[in-house]
């Protein structure tokens, strides 16, 4: 079976493993659009997709695929039976490994990722650089769909790695967990407003997601940097911590890069600042 040797995988050693008969990449790609009101919504990648992808990828819409229907909020994790549909539709099965990557700054990739992760699926990496750094070296591409293999995947909820309003609720009074806020710090600070109330959920602390990623080739930074990262933040690797963006998908970046750093007790908030802004009596910060 091929390995994969870290949650976060070269460019390099995709190419080596490019047709290994196991492995499973996914294009994630989800574009972000503008709407009539001068905000902005999401949409599938499929048209960018289609004009061009890595070898042997298969598109995996987010938005539709890995989203509970039966739910009223938006992009919540699915339940397992959906999961288990969504991802043999994909062609990925207990027998196989997995890459995704996006076009972006790996955050629709890292919820992928921790998709697979919260339902027991640990052989998933994302493409460090994902397609900028794949494009950028020249790497091969191709428009070719390729065949879905037929796949058995059997999910294994972690419900620890998800966590509900109610968990937050509790976490922001006292220290025992780490809320970390993954947008921007003009979100943080409640000076840009996207969500129904500006700010931040109490008692977070601001670790930018956007800034996991080096600007010059799209990639991770390395630990220390992102050691660095954590530590100014005021993130403490001592105790548990629960991420949170938006809509749980930046949230997943940081997840991501906290699990390179050996730190495993780690959760996403999936209903995020999409849920938490819409109670008027959850309590937020500004400032």
């Amino acid at each position: 079976m091929t390995t994969l040797p870290t949650p976060l995988v070269s460019s390099d050693w995709l190419a080596d493993n490019l047709g290994a008969p196991d492995l499973v990449i996914l294009d994630c790609t989800t574009v972000q659009e503008a709407t009539a009101d001068g905000s902005y919504a999401f949409a599938p990648g499929k048209e960018a997709y289609a004009k061009g992808h890595i070898p042997g990828a298969v598109f995996c819409n987010v938005l539709e695929t890995l989203a509970d229907k039966d739910d009223p909020r938006p992009l919540m994790m699915p339940k397992s039976q959906a999961i288990k549909e969504a991802m043999e539709t994909l062609g990925v099965g207990d027998g196989t490994s997995v890459v995704v990557y996006d076009r972006g700054n790996h955050t629709w990739a890292a919820r992928v990722w921790w998709s697979l992760k919260t339902h027991g699926f640990d052989k998933a990496a994302v493409l460090d650089g994902g397609w900028m750094k794949w494009t950028a070296e020249d790497r091969p591409v191709s428009t070719d769909t390729p065949a879905i293999r037929p796949a058995c995947f059997t999910p294994n909820h972690q419900p620890q790695r998800i966590v509900a309003k109610e968990d937050v609720l509790t976490a922001t009074s006292g220290n025992a967990k780490t809320l970390i806020h993954s947008l921007s710090p003009e979100e943080f600070t409640g000076e840009k407003q996207v969500m129904p109330r500006p700010g931040r959920i109490a008692n977070s602390v601001n670790a930018p997601a956007n800034a996991l990623i080096d600007p010059a080739n799209g990639a991770y930074k390395n630990k220390d940097a992102l050691l660095a990262h954590f530590q100014k933040a005021g993130v403490s690797l001592d105790r548990p911590a629960i991420t949170y963006c938006g809509g749980g998908v930046a949230a997943c970046s940081n997840a991501l890069a906290l699990t390179l750093l050996g730190f495993d007790d780690v959760a996403v908030y999936d209903g995020s600042l999409a849920e938490w802004t819409a109670d008027p009596d959850a309590p937020m910060e500004t400032g």
